[in-house]
C-alpha cells in the first residue's frame, strides 16, 4: 500500500485553494539500480479530484511525471467543510484514495 496523499484546501472567497502531493515512485523505465537492469515501468495513469462527491478534474499522466507528483488547483463554489477526494490508479492497478475538508480562511 501507498503512502497517503498529503492534501490541504483552503478557502479563498468562494474558492478553494487545492494542494496535493502523492506520494508514488513514477519510475519511467529506462532508469538502471545498481546492478545495471532496467526498473521497470510504475506510473500513476489517472488522477480524479472530486468537491462534495462532484468530479472537478479528470487527468491522464504518463511515465513523464516526476517521483511524488504535486497537483494544484483551485474549485470554484467551495464553502468551508466541504469535502474534497482525491484518487489515483497506476499501471500495475495500485490505486489510492485520500480525502480532506475546505478550511476556513485563517
Amino acid at each position: 500500500m501507498s503512502e497517503p496523499m498529503r492534501l490541504r484546501a483552503t478557502l479563498q472567497g468562494d474558492v478553494a485553494d487545492v494542494r496535493i502531493l502523492m506520494r508514488h515512485p513514477m519510475e519511467t523505465g529506462t532508469r538502471k539500480d545498481a546492478k545495471g537492469e532496467i526498473v521497470p515501468v510504475h506510473f500513476i495513469q489517472s488522477v480524479t479530484v472530486n468537491h462534495n462527491g462532484k468530479t472537478v478534474l479528470e487527468a491522464q499522466w504518463s511515465q513523464a511525471i516526476s517521483r511524488d507528483p504535486f497537483l494544484g488547483l483551485r474549485v470554484k463554489g467551495a464553502k468551508a467543510g466541504d469535502k474534497i477526494s482525491v484518487t489515483w490508479t497506476d499501471n500495475k492497478g495500485d490505486k489510492r484514495t485520500d480525502e480532506t475538508t475546505v478550511a476556513a480562511p485563517s
